[in-house]
């Protein structure tokens, strides 16, 4: 007998409430008496609040509360991620002192959102403004943002082999680039929201969240009062992306007004908000040295991260920084390796989580420089990467930086994509084309508990999934990871189902409420949900029939090892009539009847997995463009990947995944970036790519089971925004090879292209013109 639903493209159960009206949204949630507030915003990037004059609020009728720094005095919440020598470990929740556009200062709460929001216009704000500092560059020799700390570097430190530079200086040949990273923008289909409310000495938190523990475990610390009182439910959550994954300023102040008020608070973010009060991510600038010997081998590569934090460091500090260190090796070999980070803050919106965390960064800096490396020795891409690649038979491998890749054939993925890779467009229509190709090796599965404990991060990696067979032979699977859209549900539901013999539609999953779902101090992030909590599911199953075979082999006088679970029943190996049905047996074990000498009634078994190791999912991608030297418009015309995520229980599901980041990456590579102003005004036009930029994305999936995983399971969740920004800045520089070694900065808008082909061109009167 083969699995019947791992592997299989089984329809995502989900889809069948998201996609009639009956998803459990934070917005469908409606309590009788709810108010609704509204967060007033500072106006300016930096300076003080000197005062808030409230009269000509409290003036308008239905306005129940205003919170002022005032009222919240003492209200911080804390960096779950703490890099060496980080200076800023917490941030308050209403602060006078302003440090970016879009700061929380104050919040209105009425009895409509009508009149919260006509209030919040009359809030008189004293206000002091100073000059802005925008860049990190800038920043680190501007006036100290935070004057106690006396600088504006917060973590400075460094990784790898300590002689990487004296390597890179002897080296026979070496590229050096400098890479800029444009700041980009979460964008869930559901934005952030909240309805808190409080009674009977307990406050009930629905919030659209990753990570419904992680928020109990902050509210509860912030406001006071001990984990038991506070209750957080997060039941659809429309879209993450590492935005969602604890709690901000503005969600702790609906909560506060909850507990003040006595009455539900609702609050929504509003669509013209997100750009300045939702976290951004990505910025950052990579002084980059890749050196080579004759023969085309990699001998060092040096990286300098300097990375802007904002305002201040938010809930994962400068820890996305650290894993753009650790995975810039990415899969090859280097005899000396090192890193220096550098996390800076601005007067712009703290930076936080977005999917790929820190890894596409790196890998468009080594990408980059290996394309460039290839160009000026004259040889050929493709083959410069396998020359360096890690082959099968050298893994497990540990890098410089730490990283233990688990399994993988790196170089078959990349011939894959090469081969998949056909002409597309046409040729006469006076376009310059090219096709640029990238490689990475992918974190997944975080992570081991006592790792993150020497990394500096206040949580643990494990995962605990309770599971039940009711009865009737039903079963109900608990697990603390929660659904994001990423399927998670389906994919338990599989796992449960194959491991204990059932059919999936008798296989119920239940996620998203601290009160009734095992404890997850991370939640749904970092392309784990699957890897640990599926290898926590798949231990328990293993419990639960190890039970179900004993109580059978006692009523039947068999031996376990005899027998199978298949149709329903419990029977012996060959003999369909000497068998059991399993709703008869769970009966009799959740009454006691009949149970074998030293076997506890019932039917649950509880585990918690806290895996070995990280597990490494890894991939190639080749992108073909099509670039206007008139406009310097790029089009994608096609796009190829393939991927291996370990055991693929879904492939559908794993499908959709990666053709879903690949859109994403698109759009750091092409459209998308959060500009600001000299005074730190963000810049409003933020274009997500549409479907005349995201074009047929044909994808190839493989499979080396993770030796770290019970299951074999690897993440996806991420892995398709990591190769695009890289695989299509090299398709433009192939494109364009009078300006390749100029292609370093994402977006690759039509105004920066543009002005890449007109510093390389020769002046008219050289042209003849």
């Amino acid at each position: 007998m083969g699995d019947p639903y791992v592997g299989a493209r089984t329809p995502r159960r989900e889809d069948t409430r998201l996609l009639t009206g009956k998803s459990r949204y934070v917005g469908n949630v409606r309590l009788p008496g709810t108010l609704h507030a509204h967060v007033v915003r500072s106006p300016i990037a930096h300076g003080r609040l000197l005062g808030c004059d409230t009269k000509a609020v409290w003036a308008v009728e239905g306005v129940v509360d205003v919170i002022t720094p005032a009222e919240a005095a003492g209200l911080r919440l804390p960096c779950v991620n703490v890099l060496p020598g980080q200076r800023i470990t917490s941030y308050r929740v209403l602060d006078e002192a302003i440090r970016y556009a879009g700061q929380p200062l104050a919040l209105i709460v009425a009895r409509t959102p009508e009149a919260a929001r006509d209030a919040a216009d009359l809030l008189d704000l004293d206000l002091d403004e100073l000059p802005a500092t925008v860049g990190a560059e800038r920043a680190m020799d501007a006036r100290p943002l935070y004057p106690e700390l006396g600088t504006n570097v917060i973590t400075d430190f460094g990784m790898g082999d300590e002689d990487c530079l004296a390597a890179v200086e002897g080296a026979e040949h070496v590229v050096e680039m400098v890479f800029r990273m444009g700041r980009v923008s979460p964008y869930p289909l559901e934005p952030r929201g909240v309805v808190a409310s409080y009674a009977d000495d307990e406050l009930t938190v629905h919030i659209s969240s990753q990570a419904p523990h992680h928020v109990r475990e902050h509210l509860a610390d912030s406001f006071g009062l001990s984990h038991d009182r506070v209750r957080v439910i997060s039941r659809d959550t429309g879209g993450g992306f590492g935005a969602k994954e604890h709690v901000y300023p503005d969600e702790t102040l609906v909560c506060l007004a909850a507990m003040r008020t006595g009455r539900p608070v609702s609050w929504t973010e509003a669509p013209g908000d997100r750009l300045s009060a939702t976290l951004s991510a990505r910025q950052a600038v990579h002084r980059a040295r890749l050196a080579l010997d004759g023969d085309g081998r990699f001998v060092a590569m040096y990286v300098d991260v300097v990375g802007d934090l904002g305002a201040h460091p938010g809930n994962t500090g400068g820890s996305t920084f650290a894993v753009t260190a650790t995975l810039l090796p990415g899969p090859y070999r280097f005899d000396r390796f090192a890193v220096r980070v550098r996390g800076v803050v601005t007067t712009t919106t703290p930076f936080g989580s977005y999917r790929g965390f820190g890894q596409p960064e790196a890998t468009l800096t080594r990408e980059r420089l290996i394309d460039e490396a290839a160009r000026r020795l004259g040889v050929d891409r493709i083959e410069l990467r396998l020359r360096n690649m890690l082959r099968p038979e050298e893994l497990p491998f540990t890098t410089a930086v730490g990283q233990t890749y688990d399994s993988g054939d790196y170089p078959r993925a990349l011939r894959t994509v090469r081969d998949l890779v056909r002409p597309v467009g046409r040729a006469d229509d006076g376009r310059r084309r090219g096709v640029g190709y990238s490689c990475h090796v992918e974190t997944t599965g975080l992570g081991p508990s006592m790792d993150l404990k020497a990394m500096g991060a206040e949580a643990g990696g494990y995962e605990t999934v309770v599971l039940r067979m009711e009865q009737d032979g039903s079963v109900v699977v608990s697990a603390g990871v929660v659904s994001i859209g990423q399927g998670i549900e389906t994919a338990l539901a599989q796992l449960a189902a194959d491991r204990i013999g059932v059919p999936i539609e008798r296989v119920r999953v239940v996620l998203g409420d601290t009160a009734t779902t095992p404890y997850s101090s991370i939640g749904s992030i970092a392309s784990r949900s699957l890897t640990i909590g599926g290898g926590a599911l798949t231990r328990a199953a293993g419990k639960l029939r190890d039970k179900l075979l004993a109580i059978a082999a006692h009523r039947l006088e068999a031996a376990p090892g005899d027998l199978e679970l298949a149709d329903g029943a419990v029977r012996v190996k060959g003999d369909p009539h000497a068998s059991v049905p399993l709703r008869e047996l769970a009966t009799s074990a959740w009454r006691g009847w009949d149970l074998p000498e030293g076997v506890t009634p019932g039917l649950e078994e509880r585990d918690s997995y806290d895996p070995a190791g990280y597990t490494f999912a890894y991939g190639a991608h080749a992108a073909a463009v099509a670039v206007d030297p008139e406009t310097g418009a790029v089009e994608l015309e096609g796009y190829w990947l393939v991927n291996d995520s370990g055991v693929l229980v879904n492939p559908a599901v794993v499908e959709g995944q990666l053709m879903g980041g690949v859109a994403q990456g698109i759009g750091q590579a092409l459209t998308e970036e959060i500009v600001y102003t000299d005074d730190g005004q963000p810049i409003t036009d933020y274009l997500p790519p549409t479907t005349r930029e995201v074009p047929d994305i044909e994808v190839v999936m493989l499979e080396t089971p993770s030796p770290v995983t019970p299951g074999g399971m690897k993440g996806v969740g991420e892995s398709g925004t990591i190769g695009p920004p890289a695989a299509i800045a090299n398709a433009v520089a192939a494109a364009l090879p009078e300006i390749a070694d100029r292609i370093t900065d994402v977006p690759l808008t039509p105004a920066a292209v543009w002005s890449l082909l007109q510093v390389s061109r020769p002046a008219a009167w050289e042209r003849g013109g």
